[in-house]
């Protein structure tokens, strides 16, 4: 019984730390060695980020959904300017929990060429220490409003989002710079990341 009782505290305290709010979310700092992941792209294409980074510095842009209205004038200015990004030799790619058929979705209304990845059970979130959970009145505007249907979007239930965070990465998998604001209305922009270079 005592077993029990101690299993489920260690339980709902894990839980607890998953669902945190975004102001006390941290993010993975400029220096720190960049966490590799696998992902699966908006046309089913596998991405690696160990064999992007060989081809030169990936720039790492987390988003919260198709439904979004920020997320989507954010990656449609990524879009905009991406050809100086390929210029710089940057790669692009942009993260969300959402299932491929959703990242369609984003692809179709931002018009972006780039990447688009299911972060599949909230992994690559997890890594780079964004993540978050919306209070429940937030939460019923995203999903009544904005119609985001998290439950149905995401691969589980917790409703939980990244902060938009995004992440420079060097060759070297090196976080050299980021930007990181538990307000989701401030976004990095592409000239930001050419004058880190």
């Amino acid at each position: 019984m005592i077993n029990l009782m101690i299993l489920l505290l260690a339980n709902t305290s894990l839980k607890a730390q998953n669902y945190r709010s975004a102001k006390e979310a941290s993010g993975l700092q400029p220096g720190q060695t960049a966490p590799l992941f696998e992902a699966t792209d908006q046309k089913g294409e596998h991405f690696k980020l160990e064999d992007a980074l060989k081809q030169g510095p990936v720039v790492l842009v987390f988003y919260r959904g198709f439904w979004c209205p920020v997320c989507n004038k954010h990656l449609a200015a990524f879009q905009d300017s991406l050809y100086l990004l390929k210029d710089a030799g940057i790669k692009v790619v942009a993260v969300s929990p959402e299932k491929p058929e959703y990242l369609n979705k984003m692809a179709e209304k931002t018009g972006a060429e780039f990447q688009l990845l299911y972060d599949e059970d909230y992994r690559i979130a997890d890594a780079y220490d964004v993540t978050f959970k919306p209070d429940t009145k937030t939460l019923f505007v995203y999903n009544t409003m904005l119609g985001a249907k998290l439950k149905k979007t995401h691969s589980d239930d917790s409703q939980r989002l990244p902060i938009p965070a995004t992440y420079l990465i060097t060759s070297d998998g090196k976080i050299k710079w980021r930007h990181f604001d538990p307000d989701y209305k401030k976004r990095s922009s592409v000239s930001e990341i050419l004058n880190e270079l």
